[in-house]
Protein backbone atom coordinates (compact mmCIF):
# COMPACT_ATOMS: atom_id res chain seq x y z
CA UNK A 1 0.00 0.00 0.00
CA UNK A 2 1.51 3.02 -0.89
CA UNK A 3 0.49 6.58 1.07
CA UNK A 4 1.60 10.07 0.15
CA UNK A 5 1.05 13.23 1.47
CA UNK A 6 -1.60 15.20 -1.09
CA UNK A 7 -2.24 18.60 0.37
CA UNK A 8 -1.31 20.03 3.24
CA UNK A 9 -2.95 23.19 4.81
CA UNK A 10 -1.81 26.46 6.22
CA UNK A 11 -3.74 29.50 7.17
CA UNK A 12 -3.18 33.11 5.33
CA UNK A 13 -4.82 36.24 6.37
CA UNK A 14 -3.17 37.90 3.62
CA UNK A 15 -2.89 36.36 0.07
CA UNK A 16 -1.10 38.19 -2.21
CA UNK A 17 1.54 37.94 0.72
CA UNK A 18 1.50 34.91 1.03
CA UNK A 19 1.34 34.26 -2.79
CA UNK A 20 4.65 36.68 -2.85
CA UNK A 21 6.63 34.28 -0.26
CA UNK A 22 5.48 31.06 -1.47
CA UNK A 23 6.00 31.75 -4.65
CA UNK A 24 8.89 34.25 -5.08
CA UNK A 25 10.52 33.14 -1.95
CA UNK A 26 10.40 29.08 -1.91
CA UNK A 27 9.81 28.68 -5.56
CA UNK A 28 7.23 26.99 -5.39
CA UNK A 29 4.12 27.07 -8.70
CA UNK A 30 0.95 28.12 -8.25
CA UNK A 31 -1.31 25.46 -9.30
CA UNK A 32 -5.34 27.12 -8.25
CA UNK A 33 -6.80 30.66 -7.11
CA UNK A 34 -10.15 30.46 -5.71
CA UNK A 35 -12.17 33.31 -4.53
CA UNK A 36 -15.58 32.98 -2.63
CA UNK A 37 -17.81 35.29 -0.64
CA UNK A 38 -14.24 37.62 -0.48
CA UNK A 39 -11.84 34.46 0.85
CA UNK A 40 -9.31 33.54 -1.19
CA UNK A 41 -7.76 29.91 -1.37
CA UNK A 42 -3.92 29.60 -3.02
CA UNK A 43 -2.68 26.01 -3.95
CA UNK A 44 0.50 25.62 -4.64
CA UNK A 45 3.26 23.33 -4.82
CA UNK A 46 7.14 22.08 -5.87
CA UNK A 47 7.25 23.18 -9.86
CA UNK A 48 9.02 19.82 -9.96
CA UNK A 49 6.25 17.58 -8.28
CA UNK A 50 3.10 17.78 -8.95
CA UNK A 51 1.61 14.83 -6.20
CA UNK A 52 2.01 16.90 -3.36
CA UNK A 53 0.29 20.40 -3.05
CA UNK A 54 0.22 23.19 -0.15
CA UNK A 55 -3.47 24.96 0.15
CA UNK A 56 -2.66 28.47 2.14
CA UNK A 57 -6.56 29.29 3.25
CA UNK A 58 -8.69 31.77 4.94
CA UNK A 59 -8.07 30.35 8.29
CA UNK A 60 -11.74 31.13 9.59
CA UNK A 61 -13.50 29.70 6.38
CA UNK A 62 -14.98 27.02 8.27
CA UNK A 63 -18.88 27.88 9.39
CA UNK A 64 -18.32 25.65 12.23
CA UNK A 65 -15.56 28.23 13.81
CA UNK A 66 -16.89 30.73 16.78
CA UNK A 67 -16.65 34.28 16.82
CA UNK A 68 -14.24 33.58 20.54
CA UNK A 69 -12.25 30.90 18.21
CA UNK A 70 -11.74 33.11 15.49
CA UNK A 71 -10.40 35.67 17.69
CA UNK A 72 -8.23 32.91 19.09
CA UNK A 73 -6.78 31.89 15.79
CA UNK A 74 -5.78 35.62 14.78
CA UNK A 75 -4.18 35.51 18.16
CA UNK A 76 -2.08 32.64 17.93
CA UNK A 77 -1.66 33.84 14.44
CA UNK A 78 -0.03 37.17 15.04
CA UNK A 79 2.36 35.27 17.54
CA UNK A 80 3.53 32.65 14.99
CA UNK A 81 2.57 30.15 17.35
CA UNK A 82 -0.88 28.31 15.55
CA UNK A 83 0.74 26.62 12.33
CA UNK A 84 3.59 25.17 10.89
CA UNK A 85 5.56 22.81 8.11
CA UNK A 86 8.43 21.22 7.36
CA UNK A 87 10.32 21.56 3.69
CA UNK A 88 13.13 19.83 3.18
CA UNK A 89 16.07 20.39 0.15
CA UNK A 90 19.35 19.20 -1.06
CA UNK A 91 21.24 22.30 -0.46
CA UNK A 92 20.08 24.19 2.97
CA UNK A 93 22.55 26.73 2.66
CA UNK A 94 21.73 27.94 -1.01
CA UNK A 95 18.01 27.67 0.11
CA UNK A 96 18.28 29.62 3.15
CA UNK A 97 20.40 32.42 1.15
CA UNK A 98 17.84 32.72 -1.66
CA UNK A 99 15.02 33.27 1.12
CA UNK A 100 17.05 35.22 3.13
CA UNK A 101 17.32 37.63 0.30
CA UNK A 102 13.75 38.14 -0.44
CA UNK A 103 13.65 39.75 3.46
CA UNK A 104 11.83 36.83 4.95
CA UNK A 105 11.77 36.64 8.40
CA UNK A 106 14.30 34.49 9.58
CA UNK A 107 13.92 32.45 13.07
CA UNK A 108 16.72 29.89 12.63
CA UNK A 109 20.01 30.35 10.20
CA UNK A 110 21.09 26.97 9.51
CA UNK A 111 21.91 25.01 12.64
CA UNK A 112 22.79 21.00 13.76
CA UNK A 113 20.19 20.53 15.69
CA UNK A 114 21.55 18.23 18.81
CA UNK A 115 19.10 15.19 17.37
CA UNK A 116 21.15 15.22 14.10
CA UNK A 117 19.19 17.27 11.77
CA UNK A 118 20.35 20.16 10.00
CA UNK A 119 18.04 23.07 9.59
CA UNK A 120 16.78 26.73 9.48
CA UNK A 121 13.59 28.32 9.69
CA UNK A 122 11.25 31.40 8.77
CA UNK A 123 8.02 32.61 9.64
CA UNK A 124 5.77 33.40 6.81
CA UNK A 125 3.49 36.54 5.88
CA UNK A 126 0.67 34.74 8.57
CA UNK A 127 3.20 33.68 11.07
CA UNK A 128 3.45 30.46 10.24
CA UNK A 129 6.60 28.37 10.76
CA UNK A 130 8.36 27.25 7.62
CA UNK A 131 11.06 25.00 8.83
CA UNK A 132 13.83 23.93 5.77
CA UNK A 133 15.67 20.77 6.63
CA UNK A 134 18.50 19.52 4.73
CA UNK A 135 18.09 15.85 3.35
Amino acid sequence: MEITVHHAFLPHDDAEASLAFYRDALGFELRNDVGHDGMRWLTLGPADESATTLVLHPPAADPGVTEDEKRTIAEMMAKGTYASIVLATADLDAAFERIQATGAEVMQEPTRMPYGVRDCSFRDPAGNTVRIQER
